[in-house]
């Protein structure tokens, strides 16, 4: 028997899916969702975009090492925003 998702509305009315494993335990479970055409398209969302997920392990020294760089990147970015957003705005005055 394959995995399978099942979709419940909860008690505050909202609706949620859940992934269940081939045994039945819980593999994963959704964000709340107000309708249920929201669920489904959640469901078919997990659906194309899970065959070919990559893997990110997060927990690995080398992930760890290049987070330094990432946020420094991400900085110079903003840095560079900030700049062009200022220069606009010295030019306007």
């Amino acid at each position: 028997m394959p995995g399978k998702f099942v979709v419940k509305k909860g008690t505050t009315g909202k609706f949620r899916f859940s992934l269940l494993s081939t045994n039945g335990q819980i593999v994963a479970t959704s964000e709340a969702y107000n309708t249920k055409a929201s669920a489904m398209n959640g469901v078919k969302a997990v659906r194309s975009l899970s065959a070919d997920a990559t893997m990110e392990d997060q927990t690995t020294k080398e992930w760890a090492d290049g987070a330094d760089a990432r946020k420094a990147a991400a900085a110079a970015k903003t840095a560079k925003k900030r700049a062009v957003a200022k220069k606009a705005a010295a030019k306007k005055a």
